[in-house]
């Protein structure tokens, strides 16, 4: 639990990482691919560094939650036309990042930026570009759909939300079915974390047009992670989610989509704390799900699992800045064992969105190969 908790930690500090640096600041910045339509500000420069602009002629103090690795965030000055400006002390690291804007003690969000769903609000977000982005770039290849279903769930008394991606060519080949992927959003966040911050459609788009992977359904929900209150781990019940996922939408899935509807065709897998609702569901549930992938969630031991004739694969990821040396023991421990094991380091990142993204890309060409 102390590890979880750890981890929830660096799911907050994950996005204020940076490296200090003493480098001339180089005046290449341009508009965040992440600001609302037609605005100049945040901005970001060649070597990563993130400049903010803030309207607010009439604040005593403005700064942004980003740089300072978490201590305090990017202090802006007044300037003589009365907005508040300011560049991170150093680069980002690659990648998503969720900011928001503390003036005179509130916090508020960037009204420069788009907003996501994290940290339990709505965020404002900035896009670092990364030496590696093509891999989740939209591109002029076929695409899939990305649908909200509302599914009944009578353990909760109500209808819950569901997103699903279905391949290109899913409502053109009417005979097809398609094995299942159930992925987990972190703490904070919601079922639309996957596909806005993480472009999980877009990079299955690109891998499926460049023939890397075999088309497959993902399916993303929420956790009920938020319902406890940060550093409360210790208290969150998996019972209602499972009962949830397991009960309740998988049959739905299974009833209203063209899926492959066993064991062996289905997947789960998460971030974070979605990796942690992922470890104990697959050990409680061996019958339902044959592909586990937890990303900066945890790792399995070889006594966790009973069967190993059930799994088919156990993918372990995270960023290097996190455990990485955890991760690969944990994976040569199960391969020792006879699990099909696969760790996975994103070098460069933290607890954050590049390394989750990076990690999926890793993943998908692993799922569903036998």
């Amino acid at each position: 639990m102390k590890y979880y908790t750890l981890l929830l930690v660096l799911s907050l500090m994950g996005s204020l990482c940076f490296a200090q640096t003493t480098q001339e600041i180089k005046e290449d910045f341009k508009p965040s691919t992440l600001n609302q339509p037609g605005q100049e500000y945040p901005q970001v420069n060649s070597q990563r560094y993130a400049r903010f602009k803030i309207l607010a002629p009439q604040a005593d103090s403005v700064r942004v939650s980003l740089g300072l690795g978490g201590k305090g965030g990017t202090k802006l000055m007044k300037t003589e036309d009365g907005s508040w400006m300011g560049t991170t002390p150093g680069p980002m690291d690659e990648g998503f990042h969720y900011y928001h804007v503390i003036m005179d003690g509130g916090k508020f969000n960037d009204p420069g930026a788009l907003n996501f769903y994290g940290s339990v609000r709505w965020e404002s977000g900035i896009e670092i570009p990364a030496h590696d982005q093509d891999f989740y770039a939209l591109k002029d290849v076929p695409h899939g759909n990305v649908q909200q279903i509302l599914f009944p769930s009578k353990s909760t008394h109500t209808s819950r939300r569901a997103f699903v991606y279905t391949p290109p060519g899913y409502d053109k080949n009417q005979s097809t079915r398609y094995p299942v992927l159930y992925l987990q959003h972190g703490w904070g966040e919601d079922e639309t974390a996957w596909t806005n911050q993480g472009r999980a459609n877009l990079i299955m788009d690109n891998m499926i047009a460049e023939g890397k992977i075999k088309p497959f359904i993902i399916v993303m929900t929420y956790g009920m992670t938020n319902e406890i209150k940060f550093g409360g781990l210790r208290n969150f019940d998996i019972t209602p989610f499972q009962t949830v996922l397991v009960d309740e939408l998988i049959p739905y899935v299974d009833a209203n989509f063209r899926t492959i509807a066993d064991q062996a065709h289905r997947a789960m897998g998460g971030l974070s704390m979605g990796g942690m609702e992922t470890r104990t569901i697959t050990m409680n549930k061996p019958e339902v799900f044959s592909h586990f992938a937890l990303l900066s969630g945890g790792v399995y031991k070889p006594e966790d699992i009973k069967d190993k004739s059930k799994v088919k694969l156990i993918f372990l990821s995270c960023g290097s800045k996190e455990r990485p040396d955890n991760v690969k023991s944990a994976a040569t421990a199960l391969k020792d064992a006879g699990f099909n094991a696969v760790s996975y380091i994103s070098e460069g990142t933290a607890h954050e969105f590049q390394t989750w993204r990076r990690s999926l890309h890793e993943l998908a060409p692993l799922l569903f190969k036998n």
